[in-house]
């Protein structure tokens, strides 16, 4: 019998992600950031993507192993990486820089028992020059930082399949898919100033480091839908950040703000208790809204965090309502 498995991250750009002066480019128009990816893939759709500019890099890790009378009798690897282009526009001309892509990077097989476990890693740099000083030897970079994800699959001789983001940069946002092409986790902080200042050279997989991942289970389909409608619309929202630790809102207290989580992770407290933890994407403080204008549950930093504040007014009753009861429902 032979068993597949596949999973794959996709890394992308997303908008209020660059502080300071790299984010000029962006803000003049120069380069851009990239729409968020589909909730969902099927074959073909991650070279399309790159033709369109859509995402820095993909790994896709498929692997195989044969089962014979409970035993594993072969094994192997498929997939493979890509790596994307940037498109700069200059008025009405743009000027296309492919992406340099490093070597894929596998790991041995790890065979244990009745089961496999396969380990790669997938990524690269843009093509274009980054002056900057680095934290660590040389002190100054022509060369852009690099990005990359490092993706786990554990193939069982049942049949059972299982899959991790091993690691990761701290930039761009990572989002991760299953086999049957479903986003179900995404790195849950991005930060842009230790990327753009130390990863390069031996600050990578390439060399002899490799960054852990904080990861988040992948938000609703209703709540990607509603914070894309909001972020592409015309009111100012106010943006705001808060450090490990803070408290958001808490259990008890008045308010019907909601807030939209731009990155980070937060933990939720009903009674003092921590009973579930929110990534980015996520949209949060509606039931208090809806239900009487008081906070049902404490919302703690985990991470640092950035966030929107939405006044309840422009998000439609219809729409909050189905996310409450989504809420409801997973509780």
């Amino acid at each position: 019998m032979r068993i597949e498995g596949s999973v794959t991250a996709i890394s992308w750009i997303p908008s209020e992600a660059i502080e300071g002066m790299p984010k000029l480019p962006f803000e003049l128009g120069v380069g851009h950031y990239d729409d968020p990816p589909p909730d969902r893939i099927s074959r073909g759709d991650l070279e399309r993507l790159r033709d369109a500019d859509r995402f820095r890099e993909a790994n896709e890790l498929k692997a195989w192993i044969e089962v014979e009378d409970g035993a594993i009798v072969g094994l192997g690897y498929q997939g493979g990486g890509l790596v994307g282009s940037t498109t700069f526009r200059l008025g009405p001309k743009a000027i296309v820089v492919p992406g340099v892509p490093f070597e894929v990077l596998r790991a041995d097989p790890e065979v244990s028992g009745d089961r496999v476990r396969f380990v790669q890693t997938v990524g690269g740099r843009a093509g274009f020059p980054a002056p900057r000083l680095v934290k660590g030897g040389p002190l100054f970079r022509i060369q852009s930082a690099t990005a990359w994800t490092t993706l786990a699959l554990t193939l069982h001789a049942d049949g059972s399949i299982e899959h991790e983001l091993v690691g990761a940069s701290p930039f761009p946002r990572h989002w991760i898919y299953d086999r049957e092409g479903n986003v179900v986790q995404k790195s849950g902080t991005v930060d842009f100033k230790k990327w753009y200042r130390e990863s390069h050279g031996d600050n990578t997989p390439w060399g002899d480091e490799e960054s852990p991942a904080v990861v988040a289970e992948a938000e609703s389909a209703l709540e990607r839908e509603l914070s894309r409608a909001l972020l592409s619309g015309d009111e100012k929202l106010s943006k705001r950040k808060l450090g490990e630790g803070a408290v958001l809102v808490t259990q008890g207290t008045e308010g019907d703000e909601l807030y939209l989580l731009l990155d980070g992770i937060l933990g939720v407290e009903v009674d003092g208790e921590q009973v579930a933890e929110m990534g980015p994407g996520t949209m949060v403080g509606e039931r208090a809204s809806l239900e009487g204008g008081v906070r049902t549950a404490t919302l703690r930093a985990l991470t640092p965090i950035r966030f929107v504040v939405i006044p309840s007014e422009l998000v439609g009753e219809g729409e909050l309502a189905t996310l409450a009861a989504d809420r409801h429902r997973e509780d």
